[in-house]
């Protein structure tokens, strides 16, 4: 293990191949990962062909491809005929039509269709999660059968702890744990032990949502089926995992206004954080624009009343900062399917209340400061505005995730700065407003 972090150089060929055969498969990608890609490729090809695969698929996908394109075409074409059909549809969906093209001629027919299936699918659908790599039986096996089956396919099949049970027309009849294979007798016939009902999904339906069905019924794959209830693949429960992980790193993304972007932040260079991060913050500028008009509007009120000035920042980021709290409470429910737009109505509600509670403590902590500061009027002024900028920012914060989510668009972009830019002018306006009508003679 201590080799890992060991600079190329540091040890003996003899030690480095000594590592490559017995490391743990993820230790040995995670060390080539940290040479240079020369290196890297030059260790690679010292590996057997199925050790050389399993290392290959474990590297991020930008490492792959850099190795994919300095290897030659058969070298290349050997990998990934071995990777699971899954990782090597990732791979062939990021390379150029033409790198496309030479790999196909080089893989055997069924290789070359089975990747052609699996990159058809659009980014984000079950489909293009899914792999091919799973068990089938026949109804009309007997457990001795079905289990002799199963010793022959195993190598070539990502999990054979649940086979699926296809009629003659390859449609999903049923599946079967391979415990209840192994504690059958012999000469019981499958269609009897079978579950008749499993749970499966369509292949057109989004990652997010297999993920949530695995996640639902503890489920070690998920088969997936085309419109006519024929098997098209399944989508294991790490496969999902992974999905998910990539789900919520573009959320924490969104969150923080900041396009999102598939490379990891140490691979993604300064162009791309630039271009991903520069949009939202134009246009949260001209958001803020409002916020200066108000304060512009109102100049005579505050040369009047400076004590008003101090209170400003106070005010206007506890509506920002409720609303935060709101719309970062509303997106994560609204993402695990703890809440529906149909619970709009009741949530709003509640919120109302809350937020009338939260305001009125909030007001009760300002007024005697502002009493302090600038007098009873100007108590009256900050203890009022802090209950509404409260509610309002509550309300906001709480709202626009759902009007998102009803227009289709990701609710994740709704928290974070989007909405303290819209409480903060929201609350200027407020603030000047309550001001005008207690101050003005």
């Amino acid at each position: 293990m201590a080799l890992i972090n060991l600079p190329p150089g540091d040890a003996s060929v003899d030690a480095i191949d000594e590592f490559a055969k017995s490391a743990h498969v993820i230790d040995l990608a995670a060390w080539l990962d940290q040479l240079p890609l020369s290196a890297a490729q030059q260790h690679l090809s010292r590996l057997p062909l199925v050790r050389r695969a399993e290392a290959f698929e474990n590297l991020p996908l930008n490492t792959q491809l850099g190795l994919a394109r300095a290897m030659t075409q058969a070298e290349l074409a050997e990998i990934v005929t071995e990777m699971d059909a899954d990782d090597r549809a990732d791979l062939f969906n990021r390379l150029t039509a033409d790198e496309q093209q030479h790999l196909l001629a080089d893989l055997a027919p069924e290789d070359r269709d089975d990747i052609r299936a699996l990159s058809s699918h659009d980014e984000g659908s079950v489909g293009a999660l899914m792999t091919t790599d799973y068990a089938s039986l026949s109804e009309g096996m007997t457990a001795a059968e079905a289990i002799a089956s199963l010793r022959r396919d195993a190598p070539g099949k990502e999990t054979i702890y649940r086979s699926y049970i296809l009629d003659g027309g390859h449609r999903l009849i049923g599946s079967i744990r391979l415990h209840e294979l192994i504690l059958a007798e012999d000469d019981m016939p499958v269609r009897e032990i079978m579950d008749p009902a499993p749970i499966s999904i369509a292949v057109d339906a989004g990652q997010e949502d297999a993920a949530k069905t695995i996640e639902r019924y503890d489920l070690l794959a998920l088969p997936v089926v085309d419109g006519a209830g024929r098997l098209v693949g399944i989508v294991t429960h790490d496969d999902a995992a992974d999905a998910m992980r990539a789900e919520t790193t573009q959320d924490f993304q969104k969150i923080s206004t900041v396009l999102p972007f598939t490379q990891s932040l140490r691979e993604a260079g300064i162009g791309v954080l630039y271009s991903k991060r520069i949009v939202w913050l134009a246009l949260l500028v001209l958001g803020n624009l409002f916020s200066g008009a108000g304060i512009a509007h109102s100049e005579e009120m505050i040369l009047a009343y400076v004590a008003l000035v101090f209170f400003l920042p106070l005010l206007i980021d506890s509506s920002g900062n409720a609303g935060s709290q709101s719309a970062t409470l509303m997106v994560r429910a609204l993402a695990t399917g703890d809440v529906a737009l149909s619970d709009w109505r009741d949530l709003i509600l509640r919120e109302l209340l809350i937020a009338t509670a939260l305001g009125a403590t909030m007001a009760l902590v300002v007024l005697p400061i502002g009493a302090w500061r600038g007098g009873p009027e100007i108590a009256l002024v900050v203890g009022l505005t802090m209950f509404l900028v409260v509610i309002v920012g509550s309300l906001v914060g709480m709202s626009l995730p759902f009007l998102l989510s009803r227009l289709r668009f990701d609710p994740a972009t709704a928290s974070g700065p989007l909405v303290t830019t819209i409480s903060d002018g929201v609350g200027v306006l407020v603030y000047f407003t309550i001001a005008t009508a207690v101050l003005s003679p």
